[in-house]
């Protein structure tokens, strides 16, 4: 699925995936914003992971010290720059989160709306962002609640009617799993997942439902 992100799906596509019309939508998509929010500090570093064009770093940009997007599309990286450029203390690298190498930790790390499936992060991954992590450090990672299923379902039709991704093939559509006739499959992280995900870490964590529409993995790194 990268790939798919990173060449089919990105830059000016990928922002009319947020023009969304449905408000159930809308309110997930703040929701998320809103319950990370309330947790920054002005001091501070931020690492965001699959940032896109940088809607969520326009957010919490005057919310912390500094923040950094990265996203494995250049094209996404080159408008989000555009986006975010009356944002000083907000950048965006095109970087694949498998290869990613910073000179310094984070405090904070987000990986936000069902980012790790979007990345098929596996074990490796999990473990290369816990290290970008400093300690005392959080890092965020969150999926589609199972309540949020219907309205999950009308976004992606409301996308493939704009033609930003191929027919949904309802056949084959079930049980959490979006998949498209073009070949996009879209999955999700369980409660459970995180639960084995926050076990593994081998630090504190803790999976909490945000606004019926989310799930949230919370690590912190001690």
């Amino acid at each position: 699925m990268n790939n798919y992100y990173g060449e089919k799906l990105n830059s000016q596509k990928l922002f009319q995936v947020y023009e969304t019309q449905i408000p159930r939508v809308k309110q997930y998509l703040q929701a998320e914003i809103d319950f990370v929010k309330k947790n920054l500090s002005k001091t501070q570093s931020i690492l965001e992971l699959g940032a896109g064009y940088g809607r969520i770093v326009r957010e919490l940009a005057p919310h912390c010290g500094s923040i950094v997007g990265i996203d494995i599309s250049e094209e996404s990286v080159e408008l989000g720059r555009e986006y975010l450029k009356d944002y000083p203390n907000a950048s965006m690298v095109a970087l694949d989160v498998h290869k990613m190498e910073f000179t310094k930790p984070f405090d904070i790390i987000f990986c936000l709306q069902n980012g790790l499936s979007a990345m098929g992060a596996d074990s490796t991954v999990i473990h290369k962002i816990l290290e970008t992590l400093a300690p005392g450090g959080t890092a965020y990672f969150s999926s589609y609640s199972t309540k949020f299923w219907d309205f999950r379902l009308k976004w992606f039709e409301e996308q493939a009617a704009k033609g930003l991704l191929g027919k949904i093939d309802y056949d084959k559509t079930k049980n959490g799993v979006i998949i498209c006739k073009d070949g996009f499959r879209a999955t999700i992280h369980l409660p459970e997942d995180f639960q084995k995900i926050g076990e593994e870490s081998g630090y504190p964590y803790q999976v909490q439902e945000v606004d019926e529409s989310s799930v949230f993995l919370i690590i912190h790194k001690n």
